[in-house]
């Protein structure tokens, strides 16, 4: 039986080139896919050879940088060019954004690590990532130099700082004298943010003495007849009598003992606070004439305020002291940096012959 012929929609009958629709409609796909997938590819490639510059590593060292209140582009550039150079500054400052003034729109401290892209770098200070400042209290001896140091490290400014410490609020709410005011500034170390406020600074740095007197320790300088203020100045004379943690219980109560005897502390610390002088290593009588409510030698009682910060193992030190019957002290001849200690004047100035005899011994004036 013949086969039928196969038929065209023309009603033609097909030539011996005849291709069925379905393999053209393949092909024809395949082509297309070809061409959107270079198409993408070209779309891809194009952006990332743009991007590549600022993804891959640049930052040559580990840096905090600090921009201020008010920084623009060029501001930020010459901060980033100082520590990496001025292409990885140009890649950052090309993203970073900008306010309608042509501020930056994020202040602070920012960490920009070793290695670090412009990418990441500019996306860590765009999103506001910022770095806490660590601010060390240690030894103040006053609260201007504090507060300068404070303000080399944030962006509060030692006059406002000033301002805000001394103000008849900030004292009154702390419960301190202007005279006390060091004393809320416990030794150690806070972190803070470089764009904190003035306000926020202080809360921060004060916040600790409470957290110091609570309770416990109240009831232990109660038991002492002394007030928390008092337990400051009396440890503030102690730190700078010795650094000696041993002996800072023993001196402690060798001042109080004298105090509550009404007699006068003669602390050689307070002669150095009163003259503003604490490169003094040999306190002399035209020393101790010097007019002034922190000179213990002329002022009886307690001087009106702490003459430097104090840690808290100081504060613990008085608190904890052991009852003794010393009223007298000197440092010992071998310059270890400890105490001789007597009970009446007789045995002090036998001790205080064999220490000045080691200071003319060695020149010391």
């Amino acid at each position: 039986m013949a086969q039928p012929i196969p038929s065209t929609r023309r009603g033609k009958l097909p030539t011996k080139n005849y291709v069925p629709q379905k393999k053209h409609q393949k092909k024809r796909r395949r082509r297309l896919l070809w061409v959107i997938l270079a198409c993408v590819a070209v779309l891809i490639a194009i952006p990332a050879a743009v991007s590549l510059p600022y993804l891959m590593p640049g930052a040559r060292q580990e840096k905090v940088i600090r921009i201020p209140d008010g920084a623009d582009r060029n501001m930020l550039s010459d901060t980033l060019t100082r520590y990496f150079g001025q292409t990885f500054a140009d890649k950052v400052t090309a993203i970073v954004p900008v306010d309608d003034d042509g501020h930056l729109k994020r202040t602070g401290a920012y960490l920009i690590t070793k290695g670090m892209s412009p990418l990441r770098a500019a996306y860590r200070i765009t999103r506001g990532a910022q770095q806490p400042v660590r601010l060390t209290i240690n030894g103040f001896r006053n609260a201007d130099q504090m507060l300068r140091r404070i303000a080399m490290k944030t962006s509060a400014d030692a006059k406002t700082l000033r301002e805000i410490l001394y103000s008849e609020d900030f004292l009154k709410g702390h419960k301190v004298t202007r005279e006390q005011a060091l004393g809320l500034f416990i030794d150690d170390t806070y972190e803070v943010y470089y764009n904190a406020s003035p306000e926020e600074i202080l809360q921060k740095l004060t916040g600790q003495y409470d957290d110091v007197w609570d309770s416990s320790r109240r009831k232990k300088a109660e038991a002492l007849g002394l007030t928390p203020e008092q337990v400051m100045i009396i440890a503030s004379i102690v730190d700078e009598e010795s650094n000696k943690l041993d002996e800072k219980g023993k001196i402690g109560r060798l001042y109080i003992n004298r105090f509550k005897k009404g007699m006068k502390l003669q602390a050689d610390p307070t002669v150095r606070f009163a003259l503003g002088d604490f490169s003094i290593r040999r306190v002399l009588g035209k020393h101790t004439q010097v007019d002034s409510p922190y000179n213990t030698y002329k002022v009886e009682g307690l001087p009106p305020g702490p003459i430097r910060t104090v840690a808290v193992t100081t504060i613990d030190a008085v608190l904890d002291s052991q009852p003794s019957d010393y009223l007298y002290m000197c440092a010992k001849e071998d310059f270890s940096g400890y105490h001789n200690f007597a009970t009446n004047y007789e045995e002090h100035q036998a001790n205080a012959r064999r220490y000045q005899n080691a200071l003319n011994a060695r020149g010391i004036k």
